[in-house]
């Protein structure tokens, strides 16, 4: 069993097709980045493995069960951060760490060690007593990713959790991601930033037009060149099939 999979998923959104036989799989221990133009299906990948869409067809796992029907206990070890993030804007920002840690069964003692933790790691000190509202933006995203992990889950999706963030941001993020893989988390995180993911993932797949078309290892030479050929590569071998 792998952390997360998603087998000959298909989903269209009336007549535009999103996903078609898309299939990924994570394993445990592993960082894997999922990576696309606009457009791709990653996030669309990543909504159905959050259990928020019902796909059309095809099989997702999350920790071994259906996403969209998690039991209580792996839900509690599992995070996700795909769309907005789960956090409550009139609520300060260690309110919202509190909050995010008790829901994933932490004990209220637990809850307050790792919100603590997470406020150091996620070097949001200087806020913790202010409304998460107040938040600039980079540090909306801090506190977004530090409540979709401060529990330590075992299985984690991140939606580009950098997008927003500052260099020091996307260090701190990188290095949690590490951390919780030498642990033995699965994680799988989408991105526009070869350059980036490339320094945190074991693996690299590729999404196109709904289908994962190939893999990139991250210290692939001229990473951004095969990346835009194998592109290519995948609209070539689509028309050739029409064609036939």
């Amino acid at each position: 069993m792998n952390a997360l999979h998603l087998r000959g998923v298909r989903h269209s959104f009336g007549d535009q097709l999103a996903l078609d036989e898309f299939d990924l799989e994570v394993a445990w221990g592993e960082v894997v980045a999922l990576v696309g133009l606009n457009g791709a299906g990653k996030t669309t990948a990543l909504r159905v493995l959050a259990g928020r869409l019902r796909p059309d067809g095809g099989r997702a796992d999350v920790l071994g069960h259906d996403p969209a029907a998690l039991p209580t206990e792996a839900a509690r070890q599992f995070g996700q951060l795909v769309g907005e993030p789960p956090a409550y804007r009139e609520l300060t920002v260690a309110e919202n760490l509190v909050a995010a840690a008790r829901l994933h069964g932490l004990s209220r003692a637990d809850a307050d060690e790792a919100t603590g933790i997470a406020i150091e790691r996620f070097a949001l000190a200087r806020w913790a007593k202010r409304p998460a509202g107040t938040l600039s933006g980079g540090n909306w995203q801090r506190l977004a990713v530090a409540c979709v992990t401060l529990h330590r889950p075992h299985a984690l999706i991140l939606d580009e959790p950098t997008s927003a963030l500052d260099p020091a941001g996307v260090v701190i993020v990188r290095d949690l991601a590490r951390s919780l893989a030498a642990e033995g988390t699965g994680i799988l995180v989408s991105s526009h930033h070869l350059d980036e993911v490339s320094r945190v993932a074991d693996r690299i797949m590729v999404a196109h037009a709904g289908r994962i078309v190939g893999s990139l290892a991250p210290e692939t030479p001229d990473l951004e060149r095969r990346f835009f050929a194998m592109l290519l590569e995948a609209d070539s071998h689509q028309r050739r099939q029409e064609d036939e």
